[in-house]
């Protein structure tokens, strides 16, 4: 029986790697889809053979789309036409109660009214397909009056072909502006303009970014704990793993054993691996540390250790190093960025002394590293002395936590780091 293969994010449709009626095993990879923050490997879910490739090079595909086939030799696709996953909308909760209004609708002969009819995606695009989109800028036609009859709203040639334009109507009235809610600006004004400056479109990723860390600052209360940890226990037994490992290949960071501790330390402190709902709260079971990676071109993706509070050291050492490489390629699947609980950004190999980091949502908290220090201290005689110190930041959700837990979370922490030989245990 035929098989669909669908997609696990939004995103669009880079590359096809395999033809209708290349033979592929399951696990390898047969497209490429750039999502928010990185390049995503689509890989068959069975044995057997393409039957259909049902999305275009190019298109945007939501969620939850079926976007080939396959199936065995010969045998017919059972997917085709496309099925694409509803748009997903989020809407203010005190607007859930109000009826939505009618999307207007184009007349018998084709014409439009002028107004938005065009389906999009959830970020906000015209889900239209390339051809059409290329047909609609040739005639210069807003796709945004066309209603689709594709999948899902999609707009296709025929679509275009057949539009015609409405009369323009006057300007109405400027709206008034909203009593209510909190409204993000899309710029600051008008942009600049002259030979001493240079205008940058807005990537995907940076895009992304700015959209996941303004909600963030919005609609999460955050508050931050700073403390100073001796890590000298923690630098020597580093040396001593890495010496035992060396003839494996295998070479544990500094990192790897920080975000061992905050897993471990998380078992202890089940609400911050819980993340807010509105009206419920969520406590995850699994302890999955998200791992905030920067990428050559500027960019940053969060990856998942996934049951870091049960791996060995030496393993997720290694399947850390797999990871990173594979991102910073541009390339990585989509399990290795889903399902963070708790979030780690690290800034130590920067020279950074203290910082805070933006909490992803729905995470409920997140720790920033700063860089360890030779710094002056003074040791339990009272005499002066020399010592290595790092500053650590909790960021927590003030709806999930509080400052009291947050305080108990850092030194149960500083437990873990100070005596490493528990991370071991």
């Amino acid at each position: 029986m035929a098989q669909d293969v669908t997609l696990t994010m939004d995103g669009m449709l880079l590359n096809w790697l395999k033809d209708v009626g290349d033979s592929v095993s399951q696990g390898d990879v047969i497209a490429e889809f750039e999502a928010d923050k990185a390049t995503v490997e689509v890989e068959a879910p069975a044995d057997g053979t393409i039957l259909s490739l049902i999305t275009e090079v190019g298109e945007e595909v939501n969620e939850g789309s079926v976007i080939a086939t396959i199936g065995a030799d010969g045998e017919s696709a059972g997917s085709a036409p496309a099925k694409e996953a509803p748009a997903k909308e989020e809407k203010p909760a005190e607007a859930e109660a109000q009826p939505e209004a009618a999307a207007p609708q184009p007349t018998s002969n084709g014409a439009s009214s002028g107004a938005d009819v065009a389906a999009r995606t959830p970020d906000g695009r015209i889900k239209a397909s390339p051809l059409a989109k290329k047909v609609a800028a040739d005639k210069g036609i807003d796709l945004a009056q066309i209603a689709g009859t594709g999948p899902g709203g999609r707009i296709v040639r025929e679509d275009v072909e057949n539009f015609t334009p409405a009369a323009p109507k006057p300007a109405a009235a400027p709206a008034p502006a909203p009593t209510g809610g909190t409204v993000i600006p899309n710029s600051y004004g008008k942009v600049p303009e002259g030979d001493d400056i240079e205008i940058l479109d807005i990537n995907r990723m940076r895009r992304a970014i700015a959209d996941g860390t303004v909600k963030s600052f919005q609609t999460t209360p955050h508050f931050y704990i700073t403390i100073e940890l001796d890590v000298e226990p923690m630098l020597a037994l580093r040396k001593q793993i890495n010496a035992t490992l060396e003839e494996e290949g295998i070479k544990v960071s500094v990192n790897d054993m920080i975000v061992k501790a905050v897993a471990l330390t998380q078992r202890q402190f089940p609400n911050l691996n819980t993340h807010y709902y509105g009206d419920k709260m969520v406590r995850h079971k699994r302890i999955n540390i998200a791992i905030a990676v920067a990428l050559p071109n500027n960019g940053l993706v969060n990856v998942v250790s996934p049951d870091a509070d049960q791996k060995p050291l030496s393993e997720m050492a290694q399947y850390h190093k797999e990871m990173f490489a594979s991102v910073r390629d541009g390339k990585i699947k989509p399990e290795h960025i889903q399902g963070g609980t708790f979030l780690v950004s690290n800034l130590g190999p920067y020279d950074v002394e203290s910082f805070g980091s933006i909490i992803d949502p729905p995470q409920s908290g997140a720790l920033a590293v700063s860089s360890s220090r030779k710094v002056p201290v003074v040791k339990e005689d009272g005499t002066l002395g020399v010592g290595t110190r790092m500053k650590v930041t909790l960021s927590i959700d003030h709806r999930v936590s509080d400052g009291a837990e947050g305080a108990d979370w850092l030194q149960t922490f500083r437990g873990f780091l100070e005596n490493p030989m528990r991370l071991l245990v």
